[in-house]
């Protein structure tokens, strides 16, 4: 099976340390980031590891051969040149995954999931579907009672994003997203479709560097994309310096591969 790992962040909120180092070797229970998320992908039977990089490149790299690259085949997304978001940077690495359906990871999530659970619970017509849960967080996705995506809600500014114009937000079922989503190798197509029309309505392309969450939320009335809820799950989401101490607080002595 095939997964894309984002590790080309620039981790500014992990500061000092991604002053010289690349956010995916921050140590979290004496262990970089991407060790973490490598061996989760492989006991759940990933083989084929596409791992975006930009900040540090270099030191990734010699991080993988060090590891003969986890015994398995790995790919390098090299975005040196550009730091492309999360939507671009699966854009760009389009020849390392298509055709075949291929799970993303972000690369400083850590958590209990049961990826191969995951996997098989999402619908086979998906263009994506995107796990989430009940986690505190002011920035939620809404859902209808199919779990249908309907739009984005930030809690604190009342902010509501969504292809529907008259959405009615309080009728949403709303969670949080954990930067892990399963996706279909069609959604290259349907990003050139969403370029296509937006060339004709006066919307800007997405071109070359998005967030993909922008692209759900633009393609989400047309595009089938669906959340699937984990319960109990037991997330960190290891982006600043305290949740690192979050993370092994939770994690230290229960990760097992």
């Amino acid at each position: 099976m095939k997964a894309m790992i984002f590790a080309a962040g620039l981790g500014t909120r992990l500061r000092p340390l991604t002053d010289t180092l690349p956010k995916a070797l921050v140590p979290v229970c004496g262990k970089p980031l991407l060790y973490h998320v490598m061996r989760k992908l492989i006991a759940s039977g990933f083989d084929d590891i596409v791992i975006n990089v930009h900040h540090f490149a270099g030191k990734i790299r010699e991080y993988l051969a060090s590891q003969d690259n986890f015994g398995v085949r790995v790919s390098i997304s090299d975005e040196t040149d550009m730091l492309r978001e999360t939507g671009g940077g699966i854009r760009h690495a389009r020849s390392l995954l298509e055709p075949q359906p291929f799970l993303v990871h972000n690369v400083d999530i850590i958590s209990d999931l049961d990826l191969q659970s995951f996997v098989a619970r999402c619908r086979p017509d998906a263009l994506a579907s995107l796990l989430v849960s009940e986690r505190p967080s002011s920035r939620r996705l809404l859902f209808d009672d199919r779990m249908r995506l309907m739009g984005w809600n930030n809690l604190q500014t009342g902010e509501v994003r969504s292809p529907y114009p008259h959405l009615d937000v309080e009728s949403c079922r709303s969670y949080a997203f954990s930067g892990i989503h399963f996706v279909s190798g069609g959604i290259f197509s349907a990003m050139d479709r969403a370029d296509g029309e937006a060339a004709s309505s006066g919307v800007a392309p997405f071109g070359e560097r998005f967030p993909i969450m922008d692209f759900y939320l633009r393609v989400a009335a047309e595009e089938p994309v669906f959340g699937v809820v984990e319960k109990n799950l037991h997330l960190a989401d290891v982006g600043k310096m305290q949740t690192i101490h979050e993370a092994e607080r939770l994690f230290s002595g229960i990760l097992r591969y």
